[in-house]
Formats: structure tokens, C-alpha cells, sequence
């Protein structure tokens, strides 16, 4: 099993309603299947950011997100210059940090990762999870985020696509503390594609999400 998050089995149609299965980060020769996923702190900067494991939102009601030392993500997605296209990036950021949250509390009820996903998408995200907790893992290592392409309606929806490098990401079980490390290959790489909706309160939630891996946009 190659991908850490959730992935539609079938072609990349925007729906969260397949089966997820617990997967390593990296690539291996087992067979690819699927599951769904990802909203972001602003970057400040045209440069690609290194984000730190702690995330907070100057917002307020907006969730604290405080991830483990042995995780680190870069999201290569500067600002655009467009207000809503930028928020877009930046609540995917920050969903995505909030999935692994879940993933390291074992909780797939965890109410950050609640904050950014709706509907089909937040359906699929949970049983992602679940399955780390049946299978009692977590995850480490360094995540990188690069590819971006977002569009956003007047009528308050938005597409964004992106690409995954999990290359250096693998799966840790935690009763043995062991990591399974996976060597890289082109199932490394990993595209997704999402939908959201603005609510409310502001936040771009995802609506839908579908992912594959080995995308030839996403090859190094």
C-alpha cells in the first residue's frame, strides 16, 4: 500500500465514497487502493514554505493544530495575489494538518479535522482514519505539497489540484514504535483533487476529495 491519504479507488471522480485502506507513505509493490482528503496557514511569502509541527490560526474559532516533532511539511503553493485563491491555500494547509492530528490522537471524530471537511469528504476522511486506529499506526516523516492549481466561482465554490511528494513519509506503528520504511517510486507521488465551499464563518470546507498516485504531472 502506497498513499497515507484518503484516495478514491475508481478514476479520480470528485467523491469520498470508497473504501479507504491504511497506507504507507512512499511506495511498495502492493497493489493500489483507494481512499479520500487536505487547508492552510498563510505563507507570507512567494517562497515555498517549511511549515512548522505547530500551527496556530490567528482567527479565532479556528482550531489549534499541534503536531509531533518527527513531522515536518512543506507546502510549495505561494500566495497568487488573489484574497479568495489564497484562502483557499490556506485553509487546504491547514485541513491537511488537521487529518494527520486525527491520525496522531487517534481520533477519527477529531474536531480540527471536523472544521474543514463536509459531507462525502468528511465521511471518507473518517473511515481513512479508523483504519489507522484499527491497525493501531501513526505516521512520520517529511511531507512536501507542490503543484498547485485553484479556481474559485462567484457563487462561493472552488477546485483546487495539487500534488504529494511522500517519499520521506512513512507509517509507524505504535505499540512497537517501528517504522515501515518504503522505497521511492513513481506511486510516490501523489495527485489530488478537491472541491470546496466557502461557509458561513469564511472557511473554504472540502466538500469532496479524490487522489492517485504515480500521476505523471506529480513526477520529480
Amino acid at each position: 500500500m502506497n498513499r497515507r491519504r484518503p484516495t478514491l479507488v475508481a478514476a479520480l471522480t470528485l467523491s469520498a465514497a470508497a473504501a479507504l485502506t491504511l497506507s504507507a507513505c512512499g511506495s511498495d509493490d502492493s497493489s493500489d487502493q483507494g481512499e479520500d482528503k487536505i487547508a492552510g496557514a498563510d505563507t507570507g511569502s512567494s517562497a515555498p514554505s517549511t511549515s512548522p509541527t505547530a500551527s496556530k490560526s490567528s482567527e479565532p474559532g479556528r482550531p489549534k493544530i499541534d503536531l509531533p516533532a518527527d513531522l515536518s511539511y512543506t507546502f510549495d503553493w505561494p500566495k497568487t495575489g488573489d484574497k479568495d485563491k489564497d484562502a483557499v491555500l490556506a485553509d487546504s494547509e491547514q485541513s491537511i494538518k488537521a487529518v494527520d492530528l486525527a491520525i496522531v490522537n487517534q481520533d477519527p471524530l477529531d474536531k480540527a479535522y471536523l472544521y474543514y471537511y463536509e459531507g462525502e469528504a468528511a465521511a471518507g476522511t473518517e473511515k481513512f482514519i479508523q483504519n489507522y486506529v484499527d491497525q493501531k499506526a501513526g505516521i512520520t516523516g517529511k511531507y512536501r505539497f507542490y503543484a498547485p492549481e485553484v479556481a474559485v466561482d462567484e457563487d462561493g465554490t472552488a477546485s483546487f489540484t495539487y500534488c504529494e511528494d511522500q517519499g520521506k513519509a512513512y507509517v509507524k506503528y505504535l505499540e512497537t514504535n517501528k517504522v515501515r520504511q518504503t522505497e521511492v517510486t513513481e506511486k510516490s507521488y501523489v495527485i489530488y483533487h478537491t472541491s470546496l465551499k466557502k461557509n458561513s464563518e469564511g472557511v473554504w470546507e472540502i466538500q469532496n476529495i479524490a487522489s492517485q498516485s504515480g500521476s505523471a504531472k506529480c513526477q520529480p
